[in-house]
């Protein structure tokens, strides 16, 4: 008689009983329940069951975040404080050139006497107001209260070629206001010195007319000259 093992029992059913061998027969244990035959898997796990989870180890911080947003805080905060000092910087400047401009930091002269500021040394040597209009009588160019000329001479005491501009230049009269001078009526005024406005050499003098167009009645008292609006200027008292 040949021993016939039992089936492996479908998914769900109770695993075969062990096996009771009868006498002259020799004892083959069967085949436990869960282990594979015939290199194929034994039976399906039974109910309930799953597979144990593998646990994963911890994830470690980055610290790069960390260290690129340390790195763009502190070029934020560097940026803010040279905006500030150059905005501060800034200031500084456009209040000195304020200062320039309305004559505070001129130093005084006298009429008729040279006196330097920057690069050039000036002269004023004479005034005529109440002049209505300048240039030729077809072409020129009328005053809208009255033309205040002045006379000057500059000569550059410097080392390189400079050119001189009237629009760096201003009147006041006894009540402290400022009156810009007229480069197109100059234009016209200093017909007779083709000069003036050019580049000046070095050790070199032109001499030529600034025109003030002001209220009729107004009697200036002052003029500030300056190289530029970068210098503090020099004041002569008109008369």
């Amino acid at each position: 008689m040949t021993y016939q093992p039992p089936q492996p029992p479908q998914y769900g059913q109770q695993p075969p009983q062990p096996y009771q061998p009868t006498s002259g027969q020799p004892y083959s244990a069967p085949p436990q329940y869960g282990q594979p035959t015939s290199g194929q898997p034994y039976g399906a796990p039974p109910p309930g069951w799953t597979p144990p989870q593998q646990q994963q180890a911890p994830r470690k911080k980055r610290k790069w975040p960390w260290i690129v947003g340390g790195i763009v805080l502190a070029g934020i905060l560097g940026c803010v404080g040279l905006f500030t000092l150059v905005l501060g910087g800034t200031g500084a400047a456009l209040n000195e050139l304020d200062e320039n401009t309305k004559g505070k930091n001129a130093v005084a002269g006298e009429m008729g006497k040279p006196i330097k500021d920057g690069k050039f040394e000036f002269t004023v040597t004479g005034m005529k107001c109440g002049v209505p209009s300048v240039g030729p009588a077809d072409f020129g160019e009328k005053a809208q209260g009255q033309f205040c000329l002045v006379d000057v001479s500059v000569k550059n005491v410097g080392s390189s070629v400079e050119v001189f501009s009237d629009m760096s230049q201003y009147a006041y009269d006894a009540a402290g206001t400022e009156y810009a001078s007229d480069s197109g009526a100059g234009t016209w005024a200093n017909e007779d010195y083709s000069t003036f406005l050019e580049s000046i050499n070095p050790g070199n003098t032109v001499k030529g007319k600034i025109v003030f167009d002001v209220p009729k009645g107004t009697k200036l008292t002052s003029l500030v000259l300056h190289e530029s609006t970068f210098t503090p200027g020099v004041r002569i008292p008109l008369k």
